[in-house]
């Protein structure tokens, strides 16, 4: 992606000073005059971070300002490893809702909106972040975070909320218990902003339709302020991200090599104007394409796009040789007849060989169930290059999220 010369400025500004301001990057740049960095080519020769990295500065290796300037810190969840420890100053707290409240335009939000914030709060960025975004637009926030499904219907229906935060796992949740108990016609929801996994069209079309409203996908990640540094408009093709907050490239996961517009690969966050913790060129491991066109979207947005996430590089997964992604299993759920959105894939290692079972929901029973098995099965094989079992389970039997749903379970190793 082209680099506009105000991004340029923004970013050798930020690096005029990174060094003296950042031990994380006194080391990064060790050898390296970032004063030299006059270009965009310049610029793509400084060498990436990586989440290990800010993992092995662990707790507070990263910033870059004096302990008086930090009023709030973020962390990812750890679950996979040592958290990351984000710290924000005050500047970077506003400039994450001014963000998160563009985000809410753009869905169409407006100040006589009521807005139920399902995600949690605490040192995950989603709650506050959603919050945060939703007084700075002027609309009413109903902060109920996670869980207690009981009530947040109750609250749904009491205070008629109009737009619904959550991830796709919980909408999802929420969509099916209100289709069962009879209350869409008593809701007042117009608007879904859905983030935090990604997700199939089956599912999206779901939550739509059993809500009976537009739904926005929400994009961002603790290292980069949180969530609502980029959301998809009324057009739903990809996602913008807000270029005076963050320069983002596409480059190849194996070579780190940039891409051309429209080319799939790894996408890489610069953060223009964080201070608590800047980031230059951060691997975020999201494997997306910058939407070729010159930033023009008939929304009339002038921010470029991304393209609906396809999947992580550390969510591949290798079966028989073949190299899956999860959004190769979702896309063939989506064109195999009779399927719904929820699955689970199970790998395991059987008799000296690998055996992957795909289960996935379907209100089909009988020979077309089978039919669906094997239809899935076959199209799965022409796509990905492996035959798994495909097996059709009821409706409602695999488990439900309040969070994040776990789809891959792999007991090889």
């Amino acid at each position: 992606m082209q680099m506009k010369p105000e991004q340029l400025e923004l970013i050798r500004e930020q690096l005029q000073t990174i060094k003296e301001r950042s031990p994380f990057y006194a080391k990064k740049f060790e050898g390296i005059d970032v004063a030299d960095v006059a270009s965009q080519a310049d610029f793509e020769k400084l060498p990436f971070s990586e989440k290990d990295d800010l993992r092995s500065v662990y707790p507070l290796g990263l910033q870059a300002v004096p302990d008086a300037e930090v009023v709030r810190i973020h962390s990812s969840s750890g679950t996979t490893g040592t958290p990351v420890i984000i710290p924000y100053t005050s500047q970077d707290v506003t400039d994450w809702a001014v963000q998160f409240a563009r985000c809410f335009e753009i869905a169409g939000v407006g100040v006589l909106d009521r807005v139920q914030i399902t995600p949690g709060y605490g040192l995950w960025t989603a709650g506050i972040g959603f919050q945060a975004g939703c007084e700075r637009l002027g609309a009413m926030a109903i902060p109920m975070g996670p869980g207690n499904t009981e009530k947040q219907l109750r609250m749904m229906q009491d205070l008629k909320s109009t737009v619904l935060c959550a991830t796709s796992s919980y909408a999802l949740l929420l969509a099916e218990e209100i289709e069962a108990r009879g209350l869409r016609d008593k809701l007042h929801l117009r608007r879904g902003v859905i983030g935090s996994e990604r997700w199939g069209e089956k599912m999206r079309n779901r939550i739509q339709n059993e809500l009976g409203i537009e739904i926005y996908d929400i994009y961002g990640l603790t290292e980069i302020y949180g969530p609502g540094i980029g959301i998809s408009c009324d057009e739903h093709c990809g996602m913008h991200v807000f270029e005076d907050f963050c320069y983002i490239e596409v480059v190849d996961p194996n070579t780190g090599e940039p891409l051309s517009d429209g080319e799939v690969g790894e996408l890489v966050i610069t953060t223009l104007r964080k201070q608590g913790a800047p980031l230059i060129r951060y691997r975020t491991h999201d494997l997306t394409r910058i939407l070729p066109g010159d930033c023009k979207c008939a929304c009339g947005e002038k921010h470029p796009r991304i393209d609906t996430l396809v999947g992580r590089t550390d969510d591949l997964f290798k079966v028989k040789g073949c190299n899956i992604f999860p959004a190769q299993v979702e896309e063939v759920i989506a064109i195999t007849d009779g399927t719904s959105s929820e699955y689970q894939v199970m790998i395991d290692h059987v008799d000296g060989h690998d055996e992957m079972t795909i289960l996935f929901e379907t209100p089909l029973e009988g020979d077309a169930r089978e039919k669906a098995e094997l239809e899935l099965a076959t199209i799965f094989k022409a796509k990905c290059g492996c035959t798994p079992i495909a097996k059709g389970v009821p409706m409602g039997e695999l488990p439900r999220s309040e969070k994040k749903t776990k789809r891959i379970f792999d007991s090889r190793y």
